[in-house]
């Protein structure tokens, strides 16, 4: 069963992509913030993908994807990343840092799930 990081400051988001998420099979670990789900990523030996925000206390998305880059263990790990934040220049930098796909909030269930499993092969 494929493991899914979800990284987003709202509650309601988190619960919602991990409500989908699992619906669709996968196993989910949730985090608040980037400083959050680098914790998470570090414990959990087995996370094949991740969901995150970029608007996040503490550490924001762009500066956790560029920390989950910046890990040898890690570098490959798909990363879609899911933000209110539609400028082209956030999806650039988003895509820069390391995002596999930049999709813009309020996202259609069908489309993330679709691309979740493209990333998992």
């Amino acid at each position: 069963m494929k493991h899914i990081l979800i990284v987003d400051d709202s509650k309601t988001v988190r619960n919602l992509v991990a409500f989908i998420m699992k619906r669709e099979g996968f196993r989910v670990t949730m985090a608040e913030d980037g400083m959050d789900g680098l914790e998470k990523l570090f414990t959990a030996t087995d996370l094949d993908l991740i969901i995150s925000d970029i608007n996040m206390p503490r550490m924001d998305g762009f500066t956790f994807i560029k920390n989950v880059r910046e890990q040898e263990n890690f570098r490959d790990i798909p990363i879609i990343v899911l933000s209110t934040e539609g400028q082209e220049a956030d999806i650039q930098k988003g895509i820069g840092l390391g995002a596999n796909v930049y999709m813009v909030k309020p996202a259609q269930p069908e489309k993330l799930v679709r691309n979740v499993k493209m990333l998992l092969g």
